[in-house]
């Protein structure tokens, strides 16, 4: 067995979590000795694409064309696509067209969560789906008092700054504008926001609430994982406000650096995520300050333990070995078009 992480489009997406999941792959390959490669010229038995650019449906179609089988990580929906850049909103409909027409061509498509498999079974006919979590670099993003020591002498901040962590794009889909606002509501607080998305893509409410100029708000921008594992080891708290996800690579890490997380209430943390057992939950803005402060001023339970025992069940290791026994049994099976009856037209 031998396959090939289609790298097509990587430069496009290498700051964001699909670029992270697709390193998480690479990562969980080679701990386990499974031979990989990233040139789609090499000799393979079975792609695995995590994209849905154009590029991604051609590399599926040729291989299907060669009897290779193919497996499709299904990071995106039509849902977590809205709310994200200028006419997105708009184009969601033909955004849910172009990924079932990619969706199609697997063998077998993977999503993150139990949640997201749900949204994309409901699209319409489409192939076998499972649900599998990105995982985490458990010992990476591991509790480091040294690290946490790092981010606050770079800052500037004290020993006794109360801190508040997110991370994402900058789009109104991840919480940014609630984001913004605690931190106005909140001047007592450091509010540090780690990503980038060029301003020109995201719309003038968001441009705004970047440039907003508030001395307690700061957008450092893209950060190495390194200095991003000193961010959470450093903080008081991840701020998690987002409106939708598949699952959220980043706050995977937060747990297992052992910070204190706070998820706004959403369908997806309904199961796997327990309010008051491994994370804390809020839904309006006014729930959100009073969490922050129940978190920063420890009148609300510590759960970081829990957490971080959440984390590691979600490691690299494990979720590795799950996905070589989903790659075995795919190349198993007969091929899709003989298997499925794809429809003339997308849904």
């Amino acid at each position: 067995m031998k396959i090939l992480l289609y790298a097509g489009s990587l430069n496009t997406v290498s700051r964001s979590g699909v670029g992270e999941a697709i390193r998480h792959q690479r990562e969980a390959l080679e701990r386990l000795n499974i031979p990989y490669t990233m040139d789609e010229k090499d000799d393979y038995d079975l792609v695995h694409l995590n994209t849905i650019f154009p590029d991604s449906l051609r590399m599926a179609r040729k291989a299907k064309r060669k009897g290779k089988k193919v497996v499709y990580h299904a990071h995106s929906t039509m849902e977590d696509f809205r709310n994200s850049f200028i006419g997105s909103n708009l184009a969601a409909p033909l955004f849910k067209k172009w990924i079932l027409r990619c969706y199609r061509t697997a063998d077998l498509i993977i999503t993150p969560t139990d949640y997201a498999k749900g949204l994309i079974e409901a699209y319409g006919a489409i192939p076998p789906i499972v649900s599998l979590s990105n995982g985490v670099d458990s010992e990476f993003f591991a509790p480091d008092p040294e690290a946490g020591q790092r981010f606050r002498q770079k800052h500037g901040l004290s020993r006794q700054t109360k801190v508040v962590l997110s991370v994402g794009h900058y789009i109104e889909r991840k919480g940014i504008l609630d984001f913004v606002e605690l931190a106005r509501r909140m001047p007592d607080h450091e509010f540090y926001w780690f990503g980038f998305t060029p301003l020109y893509l995201v719309p003038p409410k968001i441009r705004e609430a970047v440039e907003t100029k508030l001395p307690n708000l700061h957008f450092p921008g893209y950060v190495t994982r390194g200095e991003l594992r000193d961010a959470y080891c450093g903080s008081d708290l991840f701020l998690f406000a987002t409106h939708e996800e598949t699952e959220g690579i980043v706050l995977l890490e937060a747990l297992a650096a052992e910070i204190p997380v706070l998820v706004r209430d959403l369908p997806i943390y309904a199961e796997w995520l327990e309010d008051g057992g491994t994370v804390h939950k809020a839904q309006s803005l006014e729930t959100f300050e009073q969490k922050i402060r129940g978190i920063t001023e420890r009148s609300l339970p510590n759960l970081t333990a829990n957490g971080r025992q959440l984390a590691l069940g979600l490691d690299l290791d494990a979720i590795g070995e799950r996905l070589v026994a989903f790659y075995a049994e795919t190349l198993q099976q007969e091929s899709v078009q003989q298997s499925i009856q794809l429809p003339t037209r997308e849904a």
